[in-house]
């Protein structure tokens, strides 16, 4: 079983100044002559953690993490107000020019495949490849499944606990009764959801309970910059046209992937993973027997770093000058 790799710092961090009011984290560790890696983070909104530093040999990846609109250390917090998916499609591509990276790998879990496949579509010559954690594809289905009929028969004791602040005359549309409290002017009420939306996605991430997750979940800054961008996005189909990713997958032929996934993610079902890899047949699906969705468990650690190990012996000899003036 393989582990993270050792805790690191950033050797540098920076902010990219947009010109509609976003100032956008994002940091580079490992090293410089690596082969350059973008972290895309799930939510949308839960933002970047040092973990996400560890999956990747510091020794042989330049280490790129961003925090995405509205979340983690980008401001303004929990932003609404232009944060769509292509302006973080447009984000990656400042931050990949200002860094004078050439072409990259593209790593993400969850919401960040999501993000990762669509960027990827609209610019598959700076994609290496790409790797993969829980096949999230935006589609309306996708987020029924997860708030409506499908992760709620599985956990029917933490559903309650979920709904407990929509009245059932709203819970009809979790997802629009939610975005409404968590843009509502009710402080009490708005981080009273943001806990509950929290609590739900940490309580049904994992195939054994893990309590330091919930508690990290439902920190009020990450709490409230998830649950709001989360529903924002949902309610408005992750500004994605239905089966769009899979649709445009033909962009996609040629480049390598490595698609680690849970067999009993209760998140992201196992399915979506085969859905992609039959529309882009150049990706390999590892499905991990014993694990759910997160990225923090034993299993998923495992696939991902085996993943990046694996990347680097197929691409380092393309890779001898990964920067470009």
């Amino acid at each position: 079983m393989q582990p993270l790799y050792p805790e690191i710092k950033p050797n540098q961090s920076y902010q990219l100044d947009t010109d509609d009011g976003h100032q956008i984290y994002y940091e580079e560790s490992g090293t410089l002559e690596g082969i350059p890696v973008v972290y895309l983070h799930g939510g949308p909104g839960a933002g970047c953690d040092a973990v996400h530093r560890r999956y990747c040999d510091p020794e042989k990846y330049r280490i790129i993490l961003i925090d995405q609109r509205g979340c983690g250390r980008s401001t303004p917090h929990a932003c609404l107000e232009n944060n769509t998916t292509q302006h973080l499609i447009d984000d990656i591509e400042a931050i990949r020019k200002a860094l004078k990276v050439e072409k990259w790998v593209v790593m993400g879990g969850s919401w960040g495949v999501t993000l990762a496949l669509a960027y990827a579509e609209s610019h598959p010559h700076q994609v290496l490849g790409m790797i993969l954690r829980g096949v999230f594809l935006g589609r309306k289905e996708d987020i029924n499944w997860l708030y409506a009929d499908g992760t709620r028969r599985v956990f029917p004791d933490y559903w309650q606990e979920f709904i407990q602040p929509i009245p059932k005359n709203e819970q009809n549309d979790i997802v629009s009764a939610f975005y409404k409290r968590l843009t509502g002017q009710n402080e009490l009420a708005k981080m009273g959801a943001a806990k509950a939306w929290a609590s739900w996605e940490a309580k049904v991430a994992t195939l054994e309970p893990n309590h330091s997750l919930v508690d990290h979940f439902e920190n009020p800054h990450l709490a409230m910059g998830m649950a709001r961008i989360s529903a924002h996005y949902f309610v408005n189909h992750c500004f994605l046209e239905e089966n769009q990713l899979l649709k445009n997958a033909h962009q996609l032929k040629g480049l390598p992937g490595i698609i680690v996934h849970g067999r009993y993610d209760m998140l992201c079902p196992l399915e979506n993973a085969w859905s992609l890899q039959a529309v882009w047949q150049d990706a390999e699906i590892h499905t991990i027997r014993d694990a759910g969705h997160s990225a923090t468990e034993a299993g998923i650690i495992d696939g991902l770093v085996r993943a990046t190990k694996t990347f680097y012996q197929e691409l380092r000899h393309d890779c001898s000058d990964p920067t470009s003036e």
